[in-house]
C-alpha cells in the first residue's frame, strides 16, 4: 500500500504547485496602480467607493483630453461629477472608481 500513498503525495505536491504557478505576486511600492488607466471598460460610470483626490479625478479628466474642469464633486455613489471643455463645448464629465471618464450624454 505504501507505493499507492507515495503516488497521492506526489499528485498532490503537483496540484498544489500549479496552483500557486497561476497566482502572480502582486508588485510592491509605487509601481503597483490600483486603476488600469489605459483602458475604458465601461461606457457609463460604474458606482464603488472612490479613492481619488479631487486633483486625481481632474488629472484623469485632463488625460482625456478635456480642459476647463470645474464644479468636480463626488456624488453618493462614488462617481466624481463636473464640468469640463473639449473641442469648443462644455459637457458634463465624470469619473469613476475605475478611473473611466464619460462625457454626460
Amino acid at each position: 500500500m505504501k507505493p499507492i500513498s507515495n503516488l497521492i503525495v506526489a499528485a498532490s505536491l503537483l496540484v498544489s504547485g500549479a496552483a500557486f504557478a497561476q497566482n502572480p505576486p502582486a508588485k510592491d511600492g509605487p509601481n503597483n496602480s490600483a486603476v488600469n488607466s489605459e483602458q475604458k471598460n465601461s461606457n457609463a460610470p460604474v458606482a464603488g467607493r472612490n479613492s481619488f483626490t479631487e486633483g486625481q479625478a481632474k488629472s484623469a479628466i485632463e488625460k482625456a483630453g478635456y480642459g476647463n474642469v470645474t464644479e468636480l464633486k463626488k456624488d453618493d455613489n462614488g462617481v466624481w461629477r463636473g464640468k469640463a471643455s473639449k473641442g469648443g463645448m462644455t459637457t458634463g464629465i465624470s469619473v469613476d472608481f475605475q478611473g473611466n471618464v464619460n462625457a454626460a450624454k
